[in-house]
């Protein structure tokens, strides 16, 4: 039976160690601030917006929501970000998606400063993800190499199977993952005969899209199993593999949800505190 990657044991101790971050930027008269752009009223983006702000506020970091209606020109969402780039209380910009159609997401994206992208999502940060340079990266690969780290495992010298190629997990986690020294292969829903590749793997991450895609015969038995989809169901949120199955074989496996979920949000507001570094701030 699998050991639980117990995401909000790992969330806890996290939040605790930016707290104290964030005091130490107070101290040296650095109040962090995250700003979040909402266009429109999508029901999600609304719910996500506030979960941030709640976070946000218990971590002691300011938060300001910008919300703009849904038919707001492209032209004054971009003028929006570009006097949040040059707010220097401003460390941190997030636009929370999706855009209202007439919007270019790719637009809009590039044009956050790439040192105050917290998403990660800027070409010149997906760039330093390519080279190894500092950037800012996107929260959910970090938070599959985070769980991972923090519950013990070592990824060095592993043969790790990443099934998704999008560009928020996938595309990310293999140069975040071969940072860590592992052997990476990238499957996705194209590849004949995934099980051959993830049976091979001791550690598979799950990043697809695909409700319990991940079967128990495709697992090497005490291979570690991190599954960073989230699927919404008729019987509730589920992820990318099928858990209680899977977790009769695995050595390790990370839940949904309470799994990779319960840290994404906790390192958006570390990389606001990234931000402040690659910003010089404070010097």
């Amino acid at each position: 039976m699998a050991q639980l990657l117990d995401g909000k044991a790992v969330s806890k101790v996290l939040k605790e160690e930016i707290q104290q971050e964030v005091a130490q930027w107070k101290e040296k008269g650095v109040n962090p601030k995250l700003a979040v752009i909402l266009v429109g009223d999508d029901p999600a983006s609304v719910v996500y917006a506030k979960s941030k702000q709640k976070v946000s506020e218990n971590l002691g970091i300011a938060f300001e929501l910008f919300t703009m209606p849904g038919d707001t020109p492209e032209a004054e969402v971009l003028g929006l970000i570009e006097r949040l780039n040059q707010d220097k209380n401003v460390h941190g910009i997030m636009i929370e998606l999706p855009l209202p159609k007439h919007i270019s997401k790719e637009t809009v994206m590039k044009a956050v400063l790439p040192e105050k992208d917290v998403d990660g999502v800027h070409p010149i940060n997906r760039g330093y993800i390519l080279s190894g340079e500092e950037g800012l990266f996107p929260a959910t690969p970090q938070s599959c190499i985070e769980l991972m780290l923090r519950s013990g495992v070592e990824i060095s010298g592993k043969h790790v199977v990443i099934v998704g190629r999008g560009e928020t997990v996938g595309k990310p986690l293999v140069f975040l993952i071969l940072k860590h020294n592992a052997t990476v292969t990238i499957c996705h829903s194209r590849t004949p005969d995934l099980g051959a590749f993830t049976r091979q793997a001791d550690i598979v991450v799950a990043a697809v899209g695909k409700a319990k895609l991940v079967k128990k015969d495709m697992i090497k038995p005490g291979a570690i199993v991190v599954d960073a989809g989230i699927n919404e169901t008729e019987d509730g949120i589920c992820g990318d593999v099928d858990f209680e199955a899977v977790k009769e074989v695995a050595g390790m496996i990370s839940p949904v949800p309470g799994g990779v979920g319960s840290l994404t949000t906790a390192l958006i507001m570390k990389n606001v505190l990234k931000g402040i570094k690659l910003q010089g701030v404070g010097k």
